[in-house]
């Protein structure tokens, strides 16, 4: 199978553990129920995207654990395509997912097999990523895997920096769109910004860890990811040991998302889409006017469980790309994805089919 959308990624299984609120620093609360559900950024993402009729490709690995069938049985019965799903020894991936009555949620998560997935796998399926329209990659993978899928990636690349990594500087600019929410969004905005040029490489700066902003080279904007020759000439081997070296203390226009946006793309990013939970979602591109950015509201809905709302929102992006929406359209399409999503329990089987009606724009 050729065409269509590859997530290269992680897959859990979820411990959801239902509790009357979040508890704090040293706190013990007793839950109201518990339950092991499907999950993993990967993995939802290629739910969301294969419930909404796209043709899928899952590669990432499970353990050889009873976790294992649990974690890939959303996957299975959205008919994602699993033929490159590894299997190996030792633990699946595990999230301690908790929820409170007000549906906001609290994550840890165990990598597990998904730590195994190495530049070798992306190798193995080298084709199949470079044959894709879409390719969808997450931060639960090794950054150097990441990398990997990025520069294989032969078609559109949609990167959701979440958890944000320390990756090649130039994946994260490629990225066609960078999909974070505000918090990421901020953390991704320092790596880009603590750094300095040592021997034409960039690097994580003195002055980042200081809290100063440290002078940077700055790609054309409108570089696109397809001219892979431009930007491995500008930026080769452009890795940041560790996020927390480029951290940037003073970012006072951290709380605004369109200052946030206009930041990345001023940055080198080809395009953003930032997430604000029930405000939407805010879209950032370059332009020939120069950058410009819009706000896509979210439907008023309730909230009943956010966890996976985000995956939701990403796979339903990749679906509407792939269907060549434009990245707005793209966007709205997905808001109303994501607000589907936190109407139900958990991740995956909270998400819409086409069979489902999705709430309605503003």
């Amino acid at each position: 199978m050729s065409g269509g959308i590859v997530v290269v990624g992680s897959v859990n299984a979820d411990l959801l553990v239902r509790v009357a609120r979040l508890p704090g620093p040293g706190e013990t609360l007793l839950a109201t129920s518990s339950e092991v559900r499907p999950g993993g950024k990967g993995a939802n993402q290629a739910v969301a995207a294969a419930l909404l009729g796209a043709p899928v490709t899952m590669i990432g690995a499970v353990g050889d654990d009873a976790h294992a069938a649990i974690a890939t049985s959303g996957l299975e019965r959205a008919g994602v395509d699993l033929a490159r799903l590894t299997r190996v020894a030792g633990p699946t991936g595990l999230a301690i997912v908790q929820v409170d009555d007000r549906g906001e949620n609290s994550i840890v998560v165990v990598p597990g097999a998904n730590a195994t997935v190495g530049p070798e796998l992306v190798a193995r399926h080298r084709e199949r990523i470079a044959s894709a329209d879409v390719v969808v990659l997450q931060g639960e993978l090794p950054g150097e895997t990441v990398e990997a899928a990025a520069r294989t990636a032969g078609g559109r690349l949609v990167l959701n920096l979440a958890p944000v990594v320390a990756i090649d500087l130039a994946v994260v600019r490629s990225a066609d769109p960078l999909v974070v929410n505000e918090h990421e969004a901020a953390l991704v905005l320092d790596l880009l910004g603590g750094v300095e040029l040592v021997g034409g490489v960039e690097r994580a700066g003195a002055g980042a860890e200081a809290g100063v902003d440290v002078p940077m080279s700055v790609p054309d904007a409108s570089t696109r990811r397809g001219d892979r020759d431009a930007d491995d000439a500008r930026a080769h081997g452009t890795r940041v040991d560790d996020p927390r070296d480029a951290v940037v203390t003073d970012r006072s226009d951290a709380a605004d998302p369109e200052r946030l946006v206009d930041a990345l793309l001023a940055a080198g990013v080809h395009s953003v889409v930032l997430t604000v939970g029930t405000d939407g979602a805010v879209i950032g591109t370059v332009t020939t006017d120069g950058p410009r950015t819009v706000r896509v509201p979210a439907p008023n809905v309730t909230a009943v469980d956010t966890t996976g709302a985000g995956d939701a929102f990403t796979g339903a992006l990749a679906v509407a790309l792939l269907r060549g929406d434009g990245l707005h359209a793209a966007a709205a399409y997905a808001v109303r994805v994501g607000a589907f999503a936190v109407g139900g329990p958990g991740a995956q089987d909270a998400y819409p089919t086409t069979e489902d009606e999705l709430p309605a724009s503003h």
